[in-house]
């Protein structure tokens, strides 16, 4: 019997407590995500249609620089409409831009989690390991460059 697997439409972050304005602003304003629910220690955000993030807020240490390494997993979120939705985030001044040679926009939202940038109808066989796509030895030097 084979089992199947994949990825639920539900994420949680535990994130310091100093970060809860700059995670509202960035993921219910910059985003457009909606707030599903407050509690005193804790956030749920619906980003789209059917993507729930529960960010946990507590007195942890700042571990955000372990997220800018080239071990962290990474996030892709898309956009029907890239170039906008790529100033809001730029602009928005509340994430931290990451330097890698491709196409698309990467950056740290606040909370330290690392994401990608992609249209939704862009063709993006290259992450599925069967398109051509950037010069993965010039990614390879960057994230070099972000440990």
């Amino acid at each position: 019997m084979k089992t199947n697997v994949i990825f639920g439409n539900h994420s949680s972050i535990l994130v310091p407590e100093r970060e809860r304005e700059n995670v509202n602003k960035f993921y219910i304003y910059t985003l457009g995500g909606q707030l599903m629910q407050a509690d005193p220690e804790r956030d749920f955000i619906r980003i789209g249609d059917n993507f729930f993030i529960a960010f946990l807020y507590g007195d942890v240490p700042d571990e955000s620089e372990v997220h800018r390494k080239a071990r962290a997993i990474w996030l892709e979120i898309k956009s029907d409409h890239v170039a906008e939705t790529r100033k809001k985030i730029v602009e928005s001044g509340l994430v931290r831009l990451l330097e890698i040679p491709d196409p698309h926009l990467y950056f740290q939202a606040p909370g330290g989690q690392c994401m990608r940038l992609v249209g939704t109808d862009e063709d993006l066989s290259f992450y599925e390991g069967t398109g051509e796509g950037p010069d993965m030895e010039k990614i390879n030097a960057a994230l070099g460059q972000i440990k």
